[in-house]
């Protein structure tokens, strides 16, 4: 049955009325909103808008940090026949918000306290906003302002007077209607449009629950933004199909605050089940190395011999204790009583697993949760195809890669002349099933090239092998080519270099039909400050001599996959960088450098660094000791 986000919400109040559907923690506690109260709220709101005269088919933005009042706002504007068009809060500059208010056509917003001075500040630009609702009460309220209390209030009163007036709006939405126009980060060229319709979400939850079971009780904390389509489906939508629950982390006055509330949430609302992207899980096992060095050399040696045990005992995942290595289950049972239950403590005990999506996650990340006990499955999606494609799950998985696929869904993977290649053959993953996005947004021509014949390409590259599991190994249409017109993929490599490196956080590869491969690499300035107060512990980190100690550590590091190295063939050695260039800050989201999804944006690096890029290719280039870069050490 084709249904629609309203059907979904409608059934699950039939089966779980009394059951919590969103926590929320404004004091101190986290508090539960039921279905039945989550649908009569979301009535209400959708009422007030209607009394404002929101018409179906309309556009009405939200900007918002996660809390039930986003998941509400979204259920409202569905239930008025409206389309939502969510915003992410790390857009800082105005223009970025400019251009998708201005793009959609949106004329209404709703926005919490948080994030009102955005919308203030731009709203000479955006005449066609008819009204602006705030979450938050404030003390004074400009002209098309009003307060989410005054919408509710109108929203009573309209439903007291025209009581089935949602219902009848609500039935009249077709499943082929948009849900969504969610809008990409615009990493090369403006942000696109991407339209999801009801059934676009409905499908992808039923796919979605074709690899994961969610049991009524389970509880999930939403760490993602909720603007993107994985914390859609994977987390509120694929959780209310179930009868399950959802928390959003406390907000608070900063987003600093709100990031130290993530782990003392996470310890208070005890979740059976989290989402997360490669940045975060690197973060939590960064948090956990710390805190296990902080205990000591003894506890320190205890842990990384029970990691290794483990990663020797589960290797894969769907191959672990085989043969001779079952005789190792009695101790690591043990050592699973005594620190790994510990450690699993700190993701309040009742974790099961985590769903990553977004960027690739390395194998060694994949093995580190799994030895702990609480198992990060890779998943692999992208917007357009509302996003899951694939995921590993508890039932079914190989860690390394990126799952198995949802069904019912058809995927072949292509060589860029669109033929069809057999399994362990990489090429272009394109999809064709009912979680295809209806298009980009005001943009026929990108469409009808990403959507041919109702197959999505998705401009990934990967390979299927013999046990119908996916592994995606990099972007197929954001290929280096070498001056020979060799094109090779650099994601793998550079995820590699910062993965396999204490003292390399981040690394982008560049080759435009150049003589040599270069690299742009973000250091781990306190780890190469460290690695030199322990070779020469009289020398101060200002000096020339310490930078150029650092700067040589780097290049033995990257020496390492060359021949005679530790990674000695991992990749052909004319694909690894001849020169680099070490960047002074990292690549974030604040500086444009990263998308919402924790992806480095390469054209965006590219363009800021030309120069450095430029200068690479120089002579005398290759010396990593170079002025640019003793200078990016400050």
């Amino acid at each position: 049955m084709r249904t629609t986000i309203v059907d979904l919400l409608n059934q699950s109040v039939e089966k779980y009325s009394n059951n919590p559907f969103l926590w929320e923690k404004v004091t101190d506690e986290f508090l539960p909103t039921t279905y039945l109260e989550t649908k009569q709220q979301a009535h209400t709101l959708a009422a007030g808008l209607m009394d404002l005269g929101v018409k179906k088919g309309d556009k009405v933005a939200l900007l918002s940090e996660g809390r039930n009042a986003w998941i509400i706002g979204e259920l409202g504007i569905l239930h008025t026949g409206a389309i939502n068009v969510p915003l992410s809060i790390k857009l800082e500059e105005s223009n970025d918000l400019i251009f998708r208010l201005v793009h959609s056509e949106a004329q209404y917003i709703l926005v919490s306290g948080g994030q009102l001075k955005k919308i203030r500040a731009i709203a000479g630009a955006i005449p066609e906003i008819k009204k602006v609702v705030i979450f938050d009460e404030q003390t004074e309220y400009e002209e098309k302002e009003i307060s989410l209390a005054e919408l509710l209030d109108r929203g009573a009163t309209y439903l007291k007077k025209s009581s089935d007036a949602v219902d009848k709006r609500a039935k009249a939405i077709k499943s082929d209607d948009l849900a969504n126009i969610s809008y990409t980060s615009g990493t090369t060229a403006d942000p696109k449009g991407i339209m999801l319709t009801h059934r676009n979400y409905t499908a992808n939850v039923e796919q979605a629950l074709t690899l994961m079971t969610i049991p009524p009780t389970y509880r999930t904390l939403l760490i993602l933004p909720l603007d993107h389509c994985f914390a859609h489906v994977a987390g509120f939508y694929s959780f209310m199909a179930s009868g399950a629950s959802v928390g959003t982390v406390q907000s608070g006055k900063t987003g600093m605050e709100t990031l130290k509330n993530i782990p003392i949430n996470i310890k208070e609302l005890k979740p059976n089940l989290l989402l997360s992207v490669p940045a975060l899980a690197k973060s939590f096992r960064k948090n956990i190395e710390g805190g296990i060095r902080s205990q000591g050399p003894v506890v320190n040696f205890l842990f990384n011999t029970a990691l290794k045990l483990s990663y020797s005992y589960n290797k894969e995942g769907f191959n672990k204790g085989k043969g001779l290595v079952m005789l190792k289950k009695p101790l690591l049972n043990l050592f699973d009583k005594i620190i790994f239950a510990k450690v699993r403590e700190a993701f309040g005990g009742e974790l099961d697993f985590f769903i990553g999506g977004g960027a690739l996650l390395d194998i060694d990340l994949q093995r580190f949760y799994y030895a702990i006990g609480i198992p990060m499955f890779q998943g692999y999606g992208l917007s357009e195809a509302t996003p899951i494609i694939s995921s590993n799950g508890m039932a079914k998985h190989k860690l390394g890669s990126s799952g198995y696929l949802v069904k019912p869904m058809e995927l072949k993977i292509c060589d860029s002349d669109g033929k069809e290649l057999p399994n362990f053959e990489k090429g272009e993953i394109v999809i064709k099933g009912e979680n295809v996005m209806a298009g980009y947004y005001k943009n026929e021509k990108t469409t009808a090239e990403t959507v041919v014949d109702g197959w999505l390409h998705t401009g990934d590259m990967g390979y299927m092998d013999n046990d119908g599991f996916l592994y995606v190994v990099g972007r197929f249409k954001s290929l280096l080519i070498s001056s020979d017109g060799e094109k090779y993929s650099p994601e793998g490599i550079e995820e590699s270099l910062s993965d396999n490196s204490h003292f390399i956080d981040q690394v982008v590869l560049y080759n435009n039909q150049n003589p040599y491969t270069t690299a742009l690499i973000v250091p781990n300035k306190e780890a190469l400050k460290r690695y030199v107060l322990r070779k020469k512990p009289h020398l101060n980190w200002d000096t020339q001599e310490a930078k150029e100690l650092a700067l040589n550590k780097l290049q033995r590091e990257l020496n390492e996959y060359r021949k005679g190295g530790k990674y000695e063939g991992m990749f052909p050695e004319r694909w690894l960088p001849a020169a680099v260039a070490v960047i002074g800050e990292p690549f974030t989201e604040q500086n444009g450098l990263v998308n919402s999804t924790m992806k480095v944006m390469r054209g965006k690096v590219e363009e800021r660094y030309a120069d450095r890029i430029e200068a690479l290719y120089s002579a005398g280039a290759k010396s990593i000791e170079n002025a640019e870069n003793l200078e990016a050490l400050k």
